[in-house]
């Protein structure tokens, strides 16, 4: 039987359910990934897996809520402004284009990529789009954004970044990681100037 350290009993059950379906994700892909693996790196039994989750479909989805919020955490507001709005949208950028466990999802399982990034707003979407609304507000009441319905310029805020997450891969040859910030800032700032 495994032993559960102390820092595991820290942990929620839900936290060990994402952190051992991120190690699953990482170690066999995402088609390979079992709610009986989950269980067992979690130290949990399947019961409890299943009164949270239905599947591993509906694990991977609150995985991905949980990677992209902590990258909206780990980067916070550095002000009012288009300046730092822009710069913490980029960094976000940058944190969900580098979290392994976030690109592999998305890359193997493009079902759940096509219906978490285009059938419908997730949770995790629609969190990023109430932050972006409130600092494009701010910003708009600073003056250094333009009017406009604050709703409608993040949403296209999210979709430029979104897509430039998706496609930087494709594109890497020719816009390198350095490269493609300095072009992702120079859109939303370009969008959004006044």
């Amino acid at each position: 039987m495994m032993s559960i350290s102390n820092e595991d009993q820290a942990m929620s059950v839900e936290e060990r359910i994402l952190d051992a379906a991120a190690d699953c994700v990482l170690a066999f892909g995402v088609d390979r990934v079992t709610l009986a693996e989950i269980a067992r790196r979690a130290a949990i039994s399947r019961p409890t897996v299943y009164r949270r989750h239905p599947d591993t479909r509906s694990i991977l989805a609150a995985l991905l809520t949980a990677r992209i919020t902590h990258a909206l955490d780990a980067v916070p507001s550095a002000g009012v402004g288009r300046a730092p709005l822009v710069d913490r949208v980029v960094g976000v950028a940058q944190l969900v284009r580098r979290d392994d466990v976030v690109m592999s999802v998305l890359r193997q399982d493009p079902n759940l990529a096509m219906s978490y990034l285009s059938e419908r707003l997730g949770t995790s979407q629609q969190m990023l789009l109430d932050t972006v609304a409130g600092e494009i507000k701010s910003a708009q009441d600073e003056g250094s954004v333009r009017p406009g319905d604050v709703r409608q310029l993040a949403v296209m805020c999210l979709l430029i970044t979104q897509s430039t997450i998706l496609a930087a891969q494709m594109v890497e040859a020719i816009l390198p990681a350095d490269d493609l910030v300095t072009q992702l800032t120079l859109a939303l700032n370009g969008y959004l100037a006044p």
